[in-house]
Parts: structure tokens; sequence; C-alpha cells
């Protein structure tokens, strides 16, 4: 069963990047789009961008846009999230997460398949 894995947390001051990096474990996701959620301590799951499968089309919730830009390379099965301006309130676990349409993107329940997640911290 195809597997999707996060790497490029850890910990860095408010205004600094960070580039996430969610790679598949095969080809089965390269015509799936690819969404990032974040989760905060004691708080849901929500999301935060997503891209489909051709990487022509790109949504942002309004608390990144701007700050935030998702892209892909399908000859890798890697999806990255490039983080800039990072604020303290960005601090989550990061999840990337699988559905074969580009519909619903807010909606947990219409992914396939989600990764193990990956810290982002960022001190004030």
């Amino acid at each position: 069963q195809a597997q999707l894995a996060e790497s490029g947390g850890g910990l860095v001051q408010a205004g600094g990047s960070l580039r996430l990096s969610c790679a598949a474990s095969d080809r089965t996701f390269d015509t799936y789009t690819i969404s990032w959620f974040r989760q905060a301590p004691g708080k849901e799951r929500e999301f935060a961008a997503a891209i489909s499968w051709t990487g022509s089309a790109a949504v942002y919730s309004d608390s990144v846009k701007g700050r935030f830009t998702i892209s892909r390379d399908n000859a890798k099965s890697t999806v990255y999230l490039q983080m800039n301006s990072l604020k303290p309130e960005d601090t989550a676990v990061y999840y990337c997460a699988a559905k074969p349409t580009h519909e619903g993107l807010w909606d947990i329940l219409g992914y396939n398949r989600w990764g193990q997640g990956t810290q982002v911290t960022v001190s004030s």
C-alpha cells in the first residue's frame, strides 16, 4: 500500500522559513490532489494548502496565503510546502494527505491516505 512521508520540520525563529516535503512511496498519488493540513496542540486539524495533480491549481487557506507556496514534482513523487515569514501561530504538526479529486479540499474525511506528520515550531 502506497505511503506518504513528511520531512523538513523543525524549530525556527519567527520570520524564518522552512520547506516541508511529502514523499510518496510509489507513483500511486501522481494523479491525486495532495494537501497539507496542520494541527496545533488542543486544536482541530485544519486545511493549509492543496495542489492538483497537474500542479496547475493551488489553493490556500487565508491564514497562510501569501506566505506559503505549495508545489509538486511528479517525477520525484514529492510535494513541497515552502513556508516563509513564519509566525508563532504556525506552530503545529503538519500532515500531507492525498485525495483523488480536487474538490472538497477542506473535508478531512475525503482523503485516502495521510502521512505521519512533521513538527514545526516557530519561536517568538
